[in-house]
C-alpha cells in the first residue's frame, strides 16, 4: 500500500475536534510511510490534513477541478497538483492514484465521494478497502441508516460490511492496510 485517498470538509466544522483529526490523519499517513491523496484545495479540514502530512514529510497529491481551482482554493505548496475538468474526473483519478480510501467528517462532497467509492467497489470498478472514520459519532446517524437500508432489502450485508468503520484512528489504518 502506497497512498490512501481521504475525503474530507472544505469548511472546518464547529468542533475543532475535525481539525484536531484531519492533522492526526495526515501526519500518521506521513510517519506511516504513505501518500496522501485528496481534494487539493488550501481551505477546510482538506487543507489541514495537507499541511499536517507536508509538515511530517510525506507526499500529498491533490485532485482539483478547474472551476475550483479558478476560486483560488488550491493548495499551492503539494508533491503534486492535477487541475481536472470536472467533479467526475476529479474522483475517477483519486481512485487511480490511491489503494484505499479514508473518510471524515464532511458534507454533501464528502458523502458523494463516499458514496461513489462504495459503489465503485460493489460494481467491482476497483477493489480499494473503503474505511469511515467515527470522529466524535458524527456519522452515527449515516451509519444507522445504513443498518435500517440492510433490514429493510436493500442494501447487501456483504455490500455493508464494504464500509471499514472504527472510532479510533490507527486501528481503521490497521484494517484498511
Amino acid at each position: 500500500m502506497k497512498r490512501v485517498c481521504v475525503f474530507c470538509g472544505s469548511n472546518p466544522g464547529r468542533s475543532p475536534v475535525y481539525a484536531d483529526a484531519a492533522r492526526q490523519v495526515g501526519d500518521t499517513l506521513a510517519r506511516r510511510g504513505l501518500g496522501l491523496v485528496y481534494g487539493g484545495a488550501a481551505r477546510g479540514t482538506m487543507g489541514v490534513i495537507a499541511d499536517a502530512a507536508l509538515a511530517a514529510g510525506g507526499e500529498v497529491i491533490g485532485v482539483i477541478p478547474e472551476h475550483l481551482n479558478s476560486h483560488e482554493i488550491a493548495h499551492e505548496g503539494l508533491t503534486e497538483l492535477h487541475v481536472v475538468d470536472g467533479m467526475h474526473s476529479r474522483k475517477a483519478m483519486m481512485t487511480e492514484l490511491c489503494d484505499a480510501f479514508l473518510t471524515l467528517p464532511g458534507g454533501y462532497g464528502t458523502l458523494d465521494e463516499l458514496f461513489e467509492a462504495l459503489t465503485w467497489s460493489q460494481l467491482g470498478i476497483h477493489d480499494h478497502p473503503v474505511g469511515l472514520w467515527n470522529v466524535r459519532g458524527y456519522w452515527t446517524p449515516l451509519l444507522t441508516l445504513l443498518d435500517g437500508m440492510m433490514a429493510e432489502g436493500f442494501l447487501q450485508p456483504a455490500n455493508r460490511e464494504r464500509l471499514v468503520v472504527d472510532d479510533a484512528l490507527d486501528p481503521l489504518l490497521d484494517r484498511l492496510l
